[in-house]
């Protein structure tokens, strides 16, 4: 009814250009050939040379879809006539509407949908149907946004580069009809290639997320703009790990496990559109540069790399054969200077183009500089420079490698002709790589499968460091082995149990403040020690002995999961230990994650070198503390009781990963979950 209804009824319709009822009557008038469109104002029988009805309880027929374009006092009376003639959906233009929440669930009730309130508009170019502030051009973009005036803003900057709606939907409020259901209508909408989205909020940010999936995999690729301040969790985490991911970190995962790009800007929502649009998606990160100045040649390298490209190292028989071809002093490896060659040849830009391009391990070229100007400077060379475009145009076409170009001439003829046979040409390095390296990510990480449904176990979370100990140790997380003990006597029976000891206070969260924990006991001696001083501080208790691992060569890891209220599951790995936070080093992915994924998560940290063995040192068990990190991911996204784990550190030797420390927070609610912390080992 949203897309396409067979009917519409504007209320609040106005003949005054500087009024709403006036935008949203004369864009619904532009579809009156293909609907019956409904006009009603209570104070004027004609509105743009249509008969005005004086509400909706007037009209001749039932209205598919009504648009609120009245005060905020006069939306419930509106909504109830409309309810009573039997209208099925309704736009919420107005703002300030009193408990929207009330009147969106009154709508709900008569089996009626709502999208609003405080929406900008709806457009869909398929059916004709305009309903919003402004008007717009068909093309293949579709916009969804919680900012209207911000979607009109993405949509009047693509058209200046020619780039057209192809559907528009302001969603306002969100009172009833959400973002989700909003797009995962974009799935079958013949009309639309390419999706973008802004939002300020991540409310079911799960379903949100397996949507965008979706339409990745329908072929409709998600650019994604969001604020610093997104309230995706506004909880802070008890752990290390609340205090090292932001609720932007998540949303990254998220983008990265779906297959959507998330920017920064609209210049850059728009950059990036056009690319997916002309281009095809690169297969990779690595890129040859060429360009005809080597100072632009050397920014356009530092600028790929900041931006995550790879200006990867050409064959010694690449170098060698354009070393042939251009003059002497030439830059001959990557990046490619020219070195004048285009001056005394315009068709060298397009070999080396093409050699390049050809060379292993290369994904996409970008090319910067001067080319583009010709036709502006020198236009006897328009034709020649124009005949170039087209021939890297076919080089794109024939190899599906994209070639992305940096132009010093950006409103050119040639510029426009590189557009238009599929090689985007930017005014700036900064756009074009950035552009490359967005559309990059959609190869480097192909969506996955929809996170598993989490469900509660009916097995409650016992109380406890060794119930918490016992439950992690199910998913196959190894710990020193360790035994329980409430008495002194308790301590003398384990025999089985080798020094030196760690001691525990079990039931404590935070154990190092209080003296909970004693590591270090050299023989039973310091353990009965210990232990009887523990228990004069802090009382009664289970508390836990452990062997302390004492493993050579071990190096400490952070392995956490966290579950969001609003963007659910998520695993992080870093470097552990008790300078965690000086580090920083951490890297976050939605749960669960493979063991692929979970090993790629080891190899971006900084301390990875640590990981494969350091000056001498053996590697460490890489698939092993993989293993584990899958373990955990698995369990925060079965388990939706549970609101954190972490592991920290987690000592990884060549012999395998071992667990000396973790926390179970429970959900808040979540009654029969205790929080648990295991004692400090280091």
């Amino acid at each position: 009814m949203f897309s396409d209804p067979r009917s519409v009824a504007v209320v609040g319709a106005s003949e005054d250009p500087a009024k709403w009822g006036y935008w949203l009557a004369s864009g619904a008038l532009t579809g009156a050939r293909r609907r019956t469109v409904h006009l009603v104002n209570s104070r004027t029988p004609h509105v743009l040379g249509q008969r005005c009805a004086a509400s909706l309880l007037d009209l001749p027929e039932t209205p598919d879809l009504v648009a609120l374009c009245v005060p905020a006092a006069h939306v419930d009376t509106v909504v109830d006539e409309g309810l009573q003639r039997g209208a099925r959906g309704f736009l919420g233009i107005t703002a300030g509407v009193a408990d929207e929440r009330a009147l969106a669930a009154r709508i709900a009730a008569h089996g009626a949908r709502l999208i609003g309130t405080n929406s900008l508009g709806i457009y869909d170019a398929s059916s004709d149907l305009q309903l919003m502030w402004g008007s717009l051009t068909p093309g293949p973009l579709a916009i969804v946004s919680q900012s209207g005036q911000l979607g009109s803003e993405l949509a009047a900057m693509g058209l200046r580069h020619g780039l057209g709606v192809s559907r528009f939907v302001s969603i306002g409020n969100q009172s009833d009809v959400t973002a989700v259901e909003l797009l995962a209508d974009l799935a079958g909408h013949d009309a639309t290639r390419v999706v973008v989205v802004y939002l300020e909020s991540f409310t079911d940010g799960e379903a949100l997320f397996d949507t965008l999936a979706a339409l990745r995999a329908a072929g409709k690729p998600t650019v994604l703009l969001t604020v610093g301040s997104s309230a995706a969790s506004s909880r802070m985490a008890r752990s290390h790990t609340g205090s090292l991911t932001s609720s932007l970190d998540l949303v990254d995962a998220a983008c990265r496990a779906a297959g959507v790009v998330r920017v920064k800007t609209p210049a850059e929502v728009i950059d990036v559109a056009r690319t997916l649009l002309a281009a095809p998606v690169p297969n990779g990160q690595r890129i040859a540069i060429v360009g005809d100045s080597g100072g632009q040649s050397a920014i356009a390298a530092d600028v790929a790399s900041e931006r995550g490209l790879t200006v990867a190292p050409f064959p010694a028989s690449l170098s060698e054969s354009l070393a042939g071809l251009l003059p002497a002093g030439a830059a001959c490896a990557n990046p490619v200077d020219l070195a004048g060659a285009g001056e005394k040849d315009i068709e060298s830009y397009a070999t080396v183009v093409e050699q390049v391009a050809a060379a292993p391990g290369i994904d996409a070229v970008v090319m910067t500089g001067y080319f583009g100007c010709y036709s502006q400077d020198i236009p006897a060379l328009a034709a020649a420079e124009a005949a170039v475009a087209q021939r890297i145009g076919a080089l794109v076409d024939a190899t599906g490698i994209p070639v992305v170009v940096h132009t010093m001439g950006p409103e050119s003829p040639t510029a426009q002709a590189l557009w238009d046979c599929g090689v985007p040409a930017f005014g700036s390095i900064e756009a074009a790589a950035g552009a490359l390296a967005h559309a990059a990510e959609l190869c480097a990480r192909p969506p996955v499968e929809p996170a598993p449904t989490a469900t509660t176990s009916a097995t409650a979370v016992r109380p406890g460091y060794w119930a918490a100990r016992e439950l992690l140790a199910q998913t196959g997380v190894a710990f020193p082995a360790g035994a329980v003990v409430t008495t002194g006597a308790d301590l003398s029976a384990l025999t089985e149990l080798k020094a030196p000891y760690v001691l525990k206070a079990g039931w404590l969260e935070h154990k190092s403040e209080v003296g909970g924990v004693r590591i270090g006991l050299a023989d039973t001696a310091e353990l009965h020690a210990a232990f009887a001083d523990m228990h004069s501080r802090l009382g009664a208790g289970d508390y836990v002995v452990e062997e302390q691992d004492m493993r050579d060569g071990a190096v400490e890891v952070l392995v956490s999961a966290r579950r969001d209220p609003q963007l659910g599951a998520f695993v992080v790995v870093g470097a552990g230990g008790t300078e965690t936070e000086v580090h920083q080093d951490v890297r976050v992915e939605r749960a669960p994650v493979s063991r692929v994924a979970a090993r790629q998560m080891l190899d971006d940290l900084r301390i990875a070198p640590l990981l494969r063995g350091w000056r001498g040192r053996p590697a460490i068990d890489i698939d092993g503390l993989a293993d584990l990190v899958v373990a955990v991911s698995e369990l925060i996204a079965h388990r939706r009781d549970i609101a954190e784990v972490e592991l920290n550190p987690v000592r990884a030797t060549a012999h395998g990963a071992v667990a000396v420390d973790a926390l179970v927070i429970p959900v808040a609610g979540q009654e029969h979950c205790e929080s648990m912390e295991l004692g400090d080992n280091t």
